[in-house]
C-alpha cells in the first residue's frame, strides 16, 4: 500500500478503534458456543452462513433445517449477483463472518482471489479452519476494520458486505474504503435492513447500553432508501441494483420461532428483537434489500 494512503487508513482506524472496543455481538457468542457443544441444528443453519434466508417461492418455503441452509445460500447467492461476479476476479468480503459466501463463490468460479476481513478473529479461525479454496481459487481470511480495510488501492473487481452493514460504525466511511479498494469500474454490493422513514425517530433514540446490545449487537436502522440513494451520490458511486427482496426472508422468522423453540434459547432479547424485527418487517417499516453499487471507470 502507498505510504500515503496507508497513514490515511492508519489515522481512520485509530478514530475508529475506541468504537471498535464497544462492538459486542452477543448472537456470535451463543452461535460459537452452540458449535463448540456439537449443536446440530444450528451447524446446519448457521454453521456457514450466519444471515437471513432467501426463498424465491416463500409461500413454499420449507421451514426445514436443509430448506433455510439452502436459502442462506441462496442469499448469498442474490448478492453476488448484485456484484456481477465473474470467473477471474478478486473479491473482498468486509464481515465475511464464518466464510459462507466466500465459500460459495469459490465453489461456483474459476481463477478467482477471495479475502474475508472481519473484526472478530473467533470467526475467522473457523473461516480458515473449514473453508479451502478449490483449484484455481486463492482465499485468505484477514483481521481488519470495515472503515480502514488493511488492503491496497484498487486492488479489487468487487466488495461484498452481505447483512453486517448495519453493525459498522460508519457506513459513509465504509463506502469510502470500498471505493478505495475498488478497480474503476467495480462493484460494491450489499444486503441491508433498510427502514421506512417513520422508523426513523425511533432508531435515533439513545438505549442504555445493555439493551442496545442486545442479543443481535448495537444495530444502525436509520438509513432508509432517500439515505442510501444519497450516499451513493455523495460517495461517487452508481447505483446498479436497487432491489426489495422483503416478502422473500420473511419465511426465515418462522424457522427462528421453530429453532428457538426446539432448543429453548433463553435470551429474552433474542426473542424480543426477532419478534420485533418480524412484526415490522410484515408492516413494510423495516424492509431487506439487495444493493448492488458502480464505482465509475
Amino acid at each position: 500500500m502507498p505510504k500515503k494512503n496507508q497513514s490515511k487508513a492508519t489515522e481512520t482506524l485509530k478514530g475508529h478503534q475506541a468504537k471498535d472496543k464497544d462492538v459486542r455481538l452477543p448472537y456470535f457468542d451463543y452461535l460459537l458456543a452452540a458449535l463448540k457443544d456439537g449443536n446440530e441444528s444450528v451447524e446446519k443453519s448457521f454453521g456457514r452462513h450466519v444471515h437471513w434466508g432467501y426463498w424465491e417461492h416463500p409461500q413454499q418455503a420449507a421451514l426445514t433445517t436443509e430448506g433455510f441452509a439452502q436459502a442462506s445460500e441462496d442469499l448469498s447467492r442474490q448478492v453476488c449477483l448484485a456484484g456481477r461476479i465473474e470467473n477471474n476476479q478478486s473479491v473482498l468480503d468486509v464481515g465475511c463472518g464464518f466464510g459462507g459466501t466466500i465459500a460459495h463463490i469459490d465453489e461456483n468460479y474459476q481463477g478467482m482471489n477471495l479475502v474475508g476481513v472481519n473484526l472478530d478473529e473467533r470467526q475467522l479461525a473457523r473461516a480458515r479452519d473449514i473453508v479451502k479454496p478449490a483449484t484455481n481459487n486463492s482465499i485468505e481470511f484477514k483481521q481488519g476494520n470495515a472503515c480502514a480495510l488493511p488492503l491496497p488501492d484498487q486492488s479489487f473487481d468487487v466488495v461484498l458486505a452481505v447483512e453486517c452493514i448495519f453493525h459498522f460504525p460508519d457506513r459513509e466511511q465504509f463506502f469510502k474504503e470500498a471505493f478505495r479498494v475498488l478497480k474503476p469500474g467495480g462493484y460494491l454490493a450489499l444486503s441491508d435492513f433498510v427502514s421506512h422513514p417513520l422508523l426513523h425517530p425511533f432508531a435515533k433514540a439513545k438505549l442504555p447500553n445493555r439493551i442496545s446490545v442486545g442479543f443481535y449487537g448495537k444495530c444502525n436502522l436509520q438509513y432508509g432508501v432517500a439515505e442510501y440513494r444519497n450516499l451513493a451520490k455523495k460517495t461517487n458511486f452508481t447505483i446498479q441494483t436497487e432491489r426489495d427482496i422483503t416478502v422473500n426472508t420473511l419465511p426465515t422468522y418462522s424457522y427462528l420461532r421453530r429453532l428457538s423453540q426446539q432448543h429453548r434459547v433463553n435470551s429474552v432479547f433474542a426473542l424480543v428483537e426477532t419478534a420485533t424485527a418480524e412484526v415490522l418487517s410484515r408492516f413494510r417499516l423495516l424492509n431487506y434489500y439487495v444493493y448492488g453499487f458502480q464505482k465509475s471507470a
